[in-house]
């Protein structure tokens, strides 16, 4: 998309899929015609992973032809922190430098790996950093698995809190998951928390053993893909099932006391 009049062009947070590491489904099932419009438009992009990008702008052209190239487009990851040091924090002007285009007119996109970018997703930063330098960001419609999953559990949608991961070791995980039940149980909140696929089982089987038998657990698997299903019931009702979760369909975990 060429430079406008505008002094500055927009950061556009342009949805996804959500069948990532699954068998793709046809895109236009879950984007609509307008947000292909607007994709296929876009010459510069800030991506989560560039192979992944490049492959979800390949199945936007079969929909609606791309205005240039795939090879011509500007697709630029975002940055990572140092390996082995997750919690370094990324120089304010590293995210600044990633908005050039913006600043320099033109629309930019941000794109992540599966949903809506900067929820759940470390695009957030680069959203905070377009807001610091004046850079208008708009939200493109499109499907969040937190909020599919929630709307499906039959759990409080009211009032609701999203945890991300749990601690791996084993002591850690199990104080917050009791403290995040109480905390449930005292205020009427959902709590939600994500894990890699391949552990979707390992954290199955711990929330069953962590959480009262009264408490009701919902896990959506795989939504808007043709293996997505959600389940809601007591944990009691979840050990006695003794399910067997999918290692590959990212899930949502959500607990109500």
């Amino acid at each position: 998309m060429s430079a406008t009049n505008n002094p500055t062009g927009r950061l556009l947070l342009v949805p996804n899929t959500l069948d990532l590491g699954t068998e793709p489904e046809a895109i236009e099932t879950v984007l609509s015609p307008a947000i292909l419009a607007i994709a296929a438009r876009l010459d510069h992009w800030v991506v989560e992973n560039a192979k992944s990008a490049r492959a979800f702008l390949k199945r936007v052209d079969v929909c609606v032809p791309l205005h240039a190239p795939l090879q011509s487009l500007q697709i630029v990851e975002l940055p990572r922190p140092r390996k082995g040091d997750p919690n370094a924090q990324i120089d304010a002007q590293a995210w600044r430098a990633l908005l050039a285009p913006a600043l320099a007119g033109h629309d930019l996109g941000l794109l992540s790996e599966a949903g809506l970018p900067a929820v759940a997703d470390p695009g957030a930063a680069l959203v905070q950093a377009a807001h610091a330098a004046g850079v208008t960001v708009q939200p493109l419609p499109g499907a969040s698995s937190l909020t599919l999953a929630l709307a499906a559990s039959g759990l409080n949608g009211q009032r609701f809190a999203f945890e991300g991961y749990l601690p791996q070791e084993a002591s850690s995980r199990a104080q917050r998951v009791r403290e995040l039940e109480q905390r449930s149980r005292r205020e009427g909140q959902t709590q939600l928390v994500i894990e890699t696929p391949y552990r979707n089982q390992a954290l199955m089987t711990a929330l069953m053993q962590l959480l009262q038998a009264e408490t009701m657990l919902s896990v959506a698997c795989g939504l808007t893909s043709p293996a997505g299903w959600c389940k809601t019931q007591s944990v009691a009702n979840w050990r006695a099932a003794k399910p067997e979760l999918p290692d590959k369909l990212p899930a949502v975990f959500m607990w109500q006391g």
